[in-house]
């Protein structure tokens, strides 16, 4: 993996367990390197999947439900930068990162037939993110905040939340161990660049505990247009 800044996995360990409270709005804090990391693995997904769907023909694949997080018009922002924005107005964890990438290879896990590409990805990580922010922290900000952050509106996002859940199975739980195991596969991607040895890996994972998390500051975000 290559990345602009290169990131240790005790780095990335101390991002993901010893983030400190910014209790100070003053204050900018640098986003936790668990955003890079994540950034990288789904661009590296995402490149691939929008070629085989080139491969296809772009044929539709997957039901109504996966389909409505795909969109007419791509948003022009990077993952890193969406990722980035999401932390910067919303604040939540490092841990919801992780429990998000969770249930992003669940939910290809759950539904073959999906997969995640430059057409879907902006919108299943604005809902898996506020969903994962809702298991992993005591305080969350409510759906419309997110959906500003995103760059929907609250109707839309409340929507992709429900079909979200479906395609889950309502499965959200997460154990701590598998927390662990997430967290260790993303410590070995920086550790070797370990790529799709590690997504493949990922998927063998079965999800199934709570984490808990601090309290963020309200911040409030600029319109993105609403294109996703």
């Amino acid at each position: 993996m290559s990345l602009l800044n290169p990131i240790s996995p005790s780095k990335l360990r101390s991002d993901l367990y010893n983030f400190p409270c910014d209790d100070d709005e003053s204050t900018t804090t640098a986003p936790p390197s668990v955003i890079s990391v994540l950034a990288s693995l789904l661009d590296r997904a995402i490149a691939r999947n929008d070629r085989a769907a080139v491969n296809r023909g772009n044929a539709a694949v997957g039901d109504a439900r996966s389909r409505a997080f795909e969109s007419h018009q791509v948003l022009d922002m990077t993952i890193q930068s969406f990722l980035e924005r999401i932390y910067r107005y919303a604040r939540v964890a490092p841990p919801v990162y992780v429990v998000a990438y969770v249930y992003m290879d669940r939910l290809c896990q759950y539904n073959p037939g999906l997969r995640i590409c430059s057409a879907n990805a902006h919108r299943l990580l604005i809902t898996t993110i506020m969903v994962a922010s809702k298991f992993v922290e005591d305080l969350n900000y409510c759906n419309s905040y997110f959906a500003k952050v995103g760059g929907l509106s609250a109707r839309e996002l409340n929507s992709l939340e429900l079909d979200f859940l479906f395609l889950m199975k309502f499965k959200l739980h997460v154990s701590v161990s598998v927390f662990e195991s997430y967290c260790s596969h993303l410590e070995r991607e920086v550790s070797f660049g370990g790529g799709y040895q590690i997504e493949r890996s990922l998927r063998r994972l079965m999800c199934g505990g709570e984490i808990t998390a601090k309290e963020k500051e309200r911040r409030e975000p600029n319109p993105v247009a609403q294109v996703l």
